[in-house]
């Protein structure tokens, strides 16, 4: 190993000058997308199985660092990434949204108000090395109005969606503020997915 002009040892990160392909733990064809608009192309994919319940009195934000973690699933030979996004009004958590009712709710909640979106991300490297963030934007919505409730609600777009509508949808036409990154509202933060992959030495 070479010395450095003070004679102290360099030290090289231990995935250093190799090539290594990535895992995405997630299923979610919209952080695929994002992930290809970087020019990462996933050599494998899979859905994570996990509890998602919020713990007692956890905060939106260590939920989201949480599931991210568990996400990730067992090691294998790749860069892992995993992320989940988490929408919050106050410190009420608004889960991904499985009925219409439930869907509406949400809508008149957030309806000409700003609310938070924690995106929580986690990266693995092939030598088991693992590093995370939480990424915190603030979204606001315009004043929805009964016809905008009514015909986002019959486009079924909320479902599956936490805090029950897509940034990336027809909901954009509701979104008059966005403070952060619209990537990590979408479902994943590029800037920080990168940054994260480069720290852990990924070529």
């Amino acid at each position: 190993m070479p010395a450095s002009a003070t004679g102290a040892m360099q030290v090289k990160p231990a995935c250093a000058g190799a090539k290594f392909q990535v895992t995405l733990a997630s299923a979610s064809p919209r952080r695929l997308e994002l992930l290809r608009q970087i020019g990462i192309e996933p050599a494998r994919i899979f859905a994570p199985d996990i509890d998602e319940t919020p713990l007692q009195g956890e905060t939106p934000r260590a939920y989201a660092k949480r599931l991210a973690l568990a996400k990730l699933g067992p090691a294998d030979e790749n860069f892992t990434i995993a992320a989940d996004t988490v929408v919050s009004a106050g410190a009420r958590i608004l889960h991904k949204t499985a009925t219409k009712e439930e869907a509406e709710r949400y809508l008149r909640l957030l309806s000409g108000r700003r609310h938070k979106v924690f995106t929580g991300l986690a990266v693995r490297s092939p030598d088991g090395r693992v590093a995370s963030r939480v990424i915190a934007s603030v979204v606001g919505f315009a004043r929805l109005d009964e016809v905008q409730i009514r015909d986002y609600l019959a486009s079924f777009e909320w479902e599956g969606k936490a805090g029950g509508y897509a940034i990336q949808g027809r909901a954009a036409a509701f979104i008059d503020f966005v403070s952060g990154s619209y990537s990590s509202v979408v479902g994943l933060p590029l800037h920080e997915t990168a940054a994260l992959l480069r720290g852990l030495g990924w070529q």
